[in-house]
């Protein structure tokens, strides 16, 4: 098909989307996926770009070859696709690739940790382990709380400023959360931080796939300093991931990994190294990973990334509509539909394990969820309202017991009115039956 006319019937666009998979009882059924904040299916154009450029593929930088200097040449331009799309200032950004969020992130905390010896980070109570794990054996980390369902409590951002009296230099806070789908004021976030002297860092990961991301803004006060984001939840699930930062940042310091490219000279007894992005990232990059990229991203901004806010919205309020007619449901966000967020919807059957809710969805109807805490253990914890005594239990014995958790939705923009139908009906069976 043309992907120059995008008449916006987007389940055409999706590879796998009407794979047939076996229930439990060996009926074939269309699988439907409802996990797409851990990962998405690629575009049908993503998969024929990574096909059609797979004979060029060579190694990048300092070949003479053709192969060589095409490969180069669609790496280093793809940057800037890269800055466009997320609206951030290539003068005075660089655009380092990494394999996801989570190394982009571990990355940045060693070099802040070279910078800033004696320094506070502040992150939040909603944070994904990967916001939250890697400072925390590096710095002192203090937390912005969440009120009772769920929602940062920004007031509680000038307060531990405040508290820390100039030492925080960084602010950490996810754009949207990969539990709950709230989106965070990130801008009113890099106002007020910078108004104390810190940086920000917006943990781009479930919100750049769904909604347009400005690092630049009007009022450079409220810039973005540091975002990271995965290829993989954007319809590219090629190992590829982004991180973006002041050039300045990157050339102070020291790289974390050392070795093929990351040099200017080596001596014996010296080392000079290359400016960013180049010292950082060291060794074979993930070429074919870049190709995927670059062409989701000519996709989604093709069909427009509000459209696709739109229609996913669509879908998430019709299967929130209908979830919250069920019986012994219980919802952990905020039920009002023109709740700001992207479409994720986390719930529990009452008085089923999610686990054993999560499983049934599959045996039943080929539904994929997910169900745990998702990588966010003391956000879900909250959400629960499970006590001082309950996650001290949790602690001594985390290897015997069935972990408290939800069951998590999260919606793609080829998912249909019809799969939440077909969800709807197997919800209906199972609670019946769950007696």
């Amino acid at each position: 098909m043309s992907y120059d006319k995008i008449n916006h019937n987007y389940r055409e666009l999706i590879t796998g989307v009407d794979t047939k998979i076996p229930l439990k009882n060996g009926k074939l059924v269309t699988a439907i996926n409802f996990d797409n904040a851990a990962t998405t299916p690629p575009f049908n154009y993503v998969m024929e770009k990574v096909v059609s450029f797979s004979p060029y593929y060579s190694s990048i930088h300092r070949g003479t070859g053709f192969k060589s200097k095409l490969s180069s040449e669609i790496y280093e331009t793809s940057r800037q696709l890269i800055c466009n799309f997320v609206h951030c200032d290539s003068e005075k950004n660089t655009v380092i690739y990494v394999k996801n969020t989570t190394e982009a992130i571990n990355k940045l905390s060693y070099i802040f940790n070279y910078l800033y010896k004696d320094a506070v980070i502040l992150a939040t109570r909603m944070e994904h382990h990967s916001n939250d794990l890697p400072w925390r054996n590096k710095f002192k980390v203090d937390y912005l709380e969440v009120d009772e369902t769920g929602k940062l409590i920004l007031s509680d951002l000038k307060r531990k400023l405040e508290k820390h009296n100039g030492k925080v230099k960084l602010v950490c806070v996810t754009g949207a959360s990969n539990v709950t789908g709230y989106k965070n004021p990130i801008y009113k976030i890099a106002k007020i931080a910078h108004n104390y002297g810190s940086e920000i860092l917006v943990d781009g990961a479930q919100l750049v796939p769904h909604y347009p991301i400005y690092m630049k803004q009007h009022y450079e006060d409220e810039s973005i300093d540091y975002l990271a984001f995965s290829a993989h939840k954007m319809y590219a699930p090629f190992g590829i991931g982004v991180l973006i930062g002041p050039k300045e940042t990157f050339c102070s310091v020291s790289p974390e990994y050392s070795g093929g490219g990351t040099i200017k000279l080596v001596t014996d007894d010296s080392v000079i190294w290359n400016d960013p992005p180049e010292k950082n990232e060291a060794g074979t990059p993930n070429v074919l990973g870049i190709v995927a990229l670059t062409a989701s991203i000519e996709m989604l901004n093709k069909l427009g990334i509000n459209n696709i806010d739109k229609s996913e919205m669509k879908i998430y309020n019709y299967a929130l509509s209908k979830i919250i007619s069920l019986p012994n449901i219980a919802l952990y966000c905020d039920p009002n539909p023109n709740c700001d967020k992207v479409a994720i919807l986390p719930f529990n059957i009452k008085g089923l394990y999610h686990g054993i809710t999560a499983k049934l969805l599959s045996d039943l109807s080929g539904i994929s969820v997910r169900s745990g805490c998702f990588c966010a253990q003391p956000y879900v914890q909250r959400l629960l309202k499970l006590s001082r005594k309950d996650i001290t239990y949790l602690k001594h014995n985390y290897n015997d017991i069935s972990h408290p958790g939800l069951v998590r939705l999260s919606f793609g923009l080829y998912n249909t009115y019809s799969e939440v139908d077909i969800l709807i009906d197997t919800l209906k069976e199972i609670i019946k039956n769950k007696t």
